[in-house]
């Protein structure tokens, strides 16, 4: 099961490729998942991969998703 990131900072994405680029980039987004200890918290790549979680993350204004 994969964690649900958005972007953070007010930042917003028109493709999935950007979204990717900024997740390799090591960008901040904010953990979306109630499921989750840390919901609200932000986290970024290193943080993800330290802690073996798989995430998906929302852009062009939450409408679409992306696996990471």
């Amino acid at each position: 099961m994969s964690t649900t990131l958005i972007p953070a900072y007010g930042r917003d994405y028109k493709s999935a490729k950007a979204v990717k680029a900024d997740w390799n980039d090591e960008r901040d987004f904010i953990i979306a998942d109630m499921f989750n200890p840390y919901d609200g918290k932000p986290i970024n790549k290193n943080d993800a991969d330290r802690a073996g979680i798989k995430v998906s993350i929302r852009y062009n204004k939450l409408t679409k998703q992306v696996q990471i």
